[in-house]
Protein backbone atom coordinates (compact mmCIF):
# COMPACT_ATOMS: atom_id res chain seq x y z
CA UNK A 1 0.00 0.00 0.00
CA UNK A 2 0.66 3.66 0.00
CA UNK A 3 0.80 6.05 3.02
CA UNK A 4 0.28 9.20 2.14
CA UNK A 5 1.24 12.27 4.92
CA UNK A 6 0.18 15.81 5.27
CA UNK A 7 4.09 16.65 6.40
CA UNK A 8 3.69 20.75 5.77
CA UNK A 9 1.46 23.39 5.31
CA UNK A 10 1.47 27.13 4.35
CA UNK A 11 -1.66 29.42 4.96
CA UNK A 12 -4.65 27.17 4.57
CA UNK A 13 -5.99 23.83 3.62
CA UNK A 14 -8.09 21.06 4.55
CA UNK A 15 -6.10 19.17 7.07
CA UNK A 16 -3.18 19.67 9.26
CA UNK A 17 -0.01 18.29 9.20
CA UNK A 18 0.12 14.85 10.29
CA UNK A 19 -3.05 13.81 8.54
CA UNK A 20 -2.48 10.92 6.35
CA UNK A 21 -4.42 8.62 3.92
CA UNK A 22 -3.75 5.07 3.06
CA UNK A 23 -4.15 4.08 -0.60
CA UNK A 24 -4.58 0.25 -1.48
CA UNK A 25 -3.40 -1.52 -5.10
CA UNK A 26 -6.79 -1.52 -6.44
CA UNK A 27 -7.15 2.40 -5.75
CA UNK A 28 -8.80 2.10 -2.58
CA UNK A 29 -8.41 4.96 -0.18
CA UNK A 30 -8.73 4.58 3.47
CA UNK A 31 -8.50 8.11 5.80
CA UNK A 32 -8.34 11.14 4.00
CA UNK A 33 -6.01 14.36 3.20
CA UNK A 34 -8.50 16.68 2.72
CA UNK A 35 -10.89 14.98 -0.16
CA UNK A 36 -11.51 17.03 -3.66
CA UNK A 37 -8.92 16.94 -6.59
CA UNK A 38 -5.96 16.81 -5.01
CA UNK A 39 -6.81 13.92 -3.11
CA UNK A 40 -8.03 11.78 -6.33
CA UNK A 41 -4.79 12.96 -7.70
CA UNK A 42 -2.62 12.08 -4.99
CA UNK A 43 -4.53 8.25 -5.66
CA UNK A 44 -3.31 8.23 -9.04
CA UNK A 45 0.19 9.10 -8.09
CA UNK A 46 0.03 6.77 -5.01
CA UNK A 47 -0.44 4.15 -7.92
CA UNK A 48 2.13 4.84 -9.78
CA UNK A 49 4.71 5.14 -6.80
CA UNK A 50 3.10 1.78 -6.04
CA UNK A 51 4.29 0.25 -9.24
CA UNK A 52 7.96 2.20 -9.54
CA UNK A 53 8.55 0.95 -5.87
CA UNK A 54 9.61 4.43 -4.74
CA UNK A 55 8.53 7.13 -2.61
CA UNK A 56 7.82 10.49 -3.68
CA UNK A 57 6.91 14.28 -2.94
CA UNK A 58 4.01 16.20 -4.06
CA UNK A 59 3.72 19.76 -3.04
CA UNK A 60 0.28 21.36 -3.76
CA UNK A 61 -1.07 25.15 -4.99
CA UNK A 62 -4.50 25.42 -3.07
CA UNK A 63 -5.59 28.07 -5.20
CA UNK A 64 -2.85 30.41 -5.09
CA UNK A 65 -0.13 31.10 -8.10
CA UNK A 66 1.90 28.02 -8.33
CA UNK A 67 6.13 28.08 -8.00
CA UNK A 68 8.12 25.91 -9.72
CA UNK A 69 7.20 21.90 -8.95
CA UNK A 70 4.13 22.73 -7.91
CA UNK A 71 1.13 21.35 -8.53
CA UNK A 72 -1.99 23.79 -8.87
CA UNK A 73 -5.64 22.53 -7.36
CA UNK A 74 -8.83 24.30 -7.85
CA UNK A 75 -9.27 25.32 -4.32
CA UNK A 76 -10.51 28.21 -2.55
CA UNK A 77 -8.40 27.26 0.38
CA UNK A 78 -5.46 30.06 -0.41
CA UNK A 79 -2.44 28.05 0.89
CA UNK A 80 -0.03 25.24 -0.24
CA UNK A 81 0.98 21.85 1.45
CA UNK A 82 3.61 18.89 0.63
CA UNK A 83 2.12 15.32 0.97
CA UNK A 84 5.12 12.63 1.35
CA UNK A 85 4.37 9.00 0.23
CA UNK A 86 5.65 5.88 1.17
CA UNK A 87 5.63 2.42 0.21
CA UNK A 88 4.09 -0.01 2.94
CA UNK A 89 5.28 -3.23 1.80
CA UNK A 90 4.23 -6.35 3.32
CA UNK A 91 7.08 -9.19 4.68
CA UNK A 92 8.24 -11.08 1.88
CA UNK A 93 7.08 -14.64 2.05
CA UNK A 94 7.40 -17.43 -0.18
CA UNK A 95 5.56 -20.64 -1.80
CA UNK A 96 8.12 -23.15 -2.33
CA UNK A 97 6.15 -26.13 -4.40
CA UNK A 98 8.41 -29.15 -3.65
CA UNK A 99 10.48 -30.54 -1.18
CA UNK A 100 13.21 -32.10 -2.58
CA UNK A 101 16.94 -31.39 -1.95
CA UNK A 102 16.97 -28.13 -4.10
CA UNK A 103 13.95 -27.20 -2.72
CA UNK A 104 15.36 -27.59 1.02
CA UNK A 105 18.61 -25.76 -0.11
CA UNK A 106 16.30 -23.10 -1.53
CA UNK A 107 14.26 -22.84 1.82
CA UNK A 108 17.11 -22.25 4.17
CA UNK A 109 18.63 -19.83 2.60
CA UNK A 110 15.67 -17.96 1.43
CA UNK A 111 14.83 -18.17 5.29
CA UNK A 112 17.81 -16.78 6.11
CA UNK A 113 17.77 -13.57 3.90
CA UNK A 114 14.19 -12.99 5.33
CA UNK A 115 11.08 -14.51 3.78
CA UNK A 116 8.74 -16.30 5.88
CA UNK A 117 8.73 -19.61 3.75
CA UNK A 118 5.74 -22.10 3.31
CA UNK A 119 6.54 -25.64 1.52
CA UNK A 120 4.39 -27.49 -0.62
CA UNK A 121 4.13 -31.22 -1.48
CA UNK A 122 2.54 -34.48 -0.57
CA UNK A 123 6.05 -36.03 -0.72
CA UNK A 124 7.95 -37.92 2.28
CA UNK A 125 10.26 -35.31 2.23
CA UNK A 126 7.65 -32.49 2.96
CA UNK A 127 8.35 -32.83 6.84
CA UNK A 128 9.10 -30.27 9.61
CA UNK A 129 12.17 -31.52 10.34
CA UNK A 130 13.23 -30.72 7.28
CA UNK A 131 11.67 -27.21 7.22
CA UNK A 132 13.29 -26.03 10.72
CA UNK A 133 11.13 -22.47 11.37
CA UNK A 134 8.56 -22.66 8.24
CA UNK A 135 5.17 -23.51 7.21
CA UNK A 136 4.68 -27.33 5.66
CA UNK A 137 1.30 -27.89 3.64
CA UNK A 138 1.80 -31.93 3.44
CA UNK A 139 -1.85 -32.62 2.25
CA UNK A 140 -3.64 -34.72 -0.10
CA UNK A 141 -2.38 -32.59 -3.70
CA UNK A 142 -3.30 -30.43 -5.65
CA UNK A 143 -6.98 -30.42 -2.95
CA UNK A 144 -4.55 -28.83 -0.53
CA UNK A 145 -3.26 -26.15 -2.41
CA UNK A 146 -6.98 -24.46 -1.66
CA UNK A 147 -5.44 -23.87 1.90
CA UNK A 148 -2.60 -21.90 0.53
CA UNK A 149 -3.21 -18.17 -0.08
CA UNK A 150 -0.99 -16.22 -2.33
CA UNK A 151 -1.08 -12.94 -1.92
CA UNK A 152 0.39 -9.97 -4.83
CA UNK A 153 3.60 -9.55 -2.79
CA UNK A 154 4.51 -13.30 -2.39
CA UNK A 155 7.27 -14.82 -4.20
CA UNK A 156 6.44 -18.70 -5.69
CA UNK A 157 9.46 -20.96 -6.62
CA UNK A 158 7.94 -24.22 -8.37
CA UNK A 159 10.64 -26.84 -7.57
CA UNK A 160 9.42 -30.13 -8.32
CA UNK A 161 10.29 -32.14 -11.68
CA UNK A 162 6.76 -33.69 -12.55
CA UNK A 163 4.50 -32.27 -14.86
CA UNK A 164 0.54 -32.60 -13.60
CA UNK A 165 2.16 -31.27 -10.17
CA UNK A 166 4.24 -28.11 -11.64
CA UNK A 167 1.14 -27.78 -14.22
CA UNK A 168 -1.21 -27.31 -10.52
CA UNK A 169 0.87 -25.33 -9.46
CA UNK A 170 1.71 -22.58 -11.61
CA UNK A 171 -2.39 -22.92 -12.48
CA UNK A 172 -2.13 -21.90 -8.57
CA UNK A 173 -0.45 -19.00 -8.68
CA UNK A 174 -0.57 -17.78 -11.80
CA UNK A 175 -4.39 -16.59 -10.59
CA UNK A 176 -2.91 -15.09 -8.10
CA UNK A 177 -0.63 -12.98 -10.01
CA UNK A 178 2.72 -12.57 -7.24
CA UNK A 179 5.20 -10.79 -7.69
CA UNK A 180 7.68 -13.69 -8.57
CA UNK A 181 6.77 -16.95 -10.23
CA UNK A 182 9.92 -19.78 -11.22
CA UNK A 183 10.19 -22.61 -12.45
CA UNK A 184 12.85 -25.26 -12.32
CA UNK A 185 13.62 -27.05 -15.30
CA UNK A 186 14.51 -26.42 -19.01
CA UNK A 187 13.36 -23.09 -21.13
CA UNK A 188 11.44 -25.94 -23.32
CA UNK A 189 9.39 -27.15 -20.82
CA UNK A 190 8.63 -23.65 -19.33
CA UNK A 191 7.32 -22.87 -23.29
CA UNK A 192 5.40 -26.03 -23.25
CA UNK A 193 3.59 -25.31 -19.32
CA UNK A 194 2.93 -21.88 -20.54
CA UNK A 195 1.43 -23.18 -23.91
CA UNK A 196 -0.91 -25.58 -22.32
CA UNK A 197 -1.60 -22.89 -19.41
CA UNK A 198 -2.40 -20.34 -21.99
CA UNK A 199 -4.39 -22.93 -23.69
CA UNK A 200 -6.65 -22.95 -20.55
CA UNK A 201 -7.29 -18.64 -20.26
CA UNK A 202 -4.82 -18.04 -17.74
CA UNK A 203 -3.35 -14.61 -17.42
CA UNK A 204 -0.73 -14.21 -20.33
CA UNK A 205 0.89 -11.78 -18.43
CA UNK A 206 1.54 -13.67 -15.72
CA UNK A 207 2.84 -16.56 -17.56
CA UNK A 208 5.34 -14.57 -19.46
CA UNK A 209 6.88 -12.85 -16.82
CA UNK A 210 7.33 -16.48 -15.31
CA UNK A 211 11.17 -17.40 -14.26
CA UNK A 212 11.65 -19.95 -16.02
CA UNK A 213 14.75 -21.43 -15.91
CA UNK A 214 14.63 -20.43 -12.37
CA UNK A 215 17.51 -18.50 -10.79
CA UNK A 216 20.38 -16.34 -11.70
CA UNK A 217 22.56 -18.32 -14.49
CA UNK A 218 25.74 -19.25 -12.35
CA UNK A 219 26.11 -22.23 -13.74
CA UNK A 220 25.58 -24.19 -10.88
CA UNK A 221 24.99 -27.38 -10.14
CA UNK A 222 24.58 -28.97 -6.94
CA UNK A 223 21.30 -28.28 -5.07
CA UNK A 224 23.07 -25.78 -2.86
CA UNK A 225 24.30 -23.85 -5.81
CA UNK A 226 20.74 -24.08 -6.97
CA UNK A 227 19.68 -23.11 -4.33
CA UNK A 228 22.17 -20.04 -3.85
CA UNK A 229 21.13 -18.77 -7.38
CA UNK A 230 17.18 -19.06 -6.58
CA UNK A 231 17.18 -17.01 -4.12
CA UNK A 232 19.76 -14.38 -5.31
CA UNK A 233 16.91 -14.25 -7.89
CA UNK A 234 14.42 -13.22 -5.70
CA UNK A 235 16.20 -10.96 -3.69
CA UNK A 236 17.47 -9.12 -7.11
CA UNK A 237 13.23 -8.74 -8.25
CA UNK A 238 12.84 -7.78 -4.26
CA UNK A 239 14.87 -5.07 -4.22
CA UNK A 240 13.71 -3.89 -7.68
Amino acid sequence: MVLCTLVEKKGSGPREPGAKMLVTPDGKALGTIGGGGMERLLIKEALEALAEGRPRTLHFAMGIPPREGMIAIDSKCGGEVKVFMDIVKPEPRLIIMGSGWIAQATARYAKDCGFEVTVVDDAETARQEYFPGMTVVNGKYPESLKGVEIRPSDFVAVIHGETPFELAALRHAAKARPTYIGLLGSANKARKHKEQLKSEGLDEKALEAMHAPIGIDINAETPEEIGVSIVAEMIRVKRG
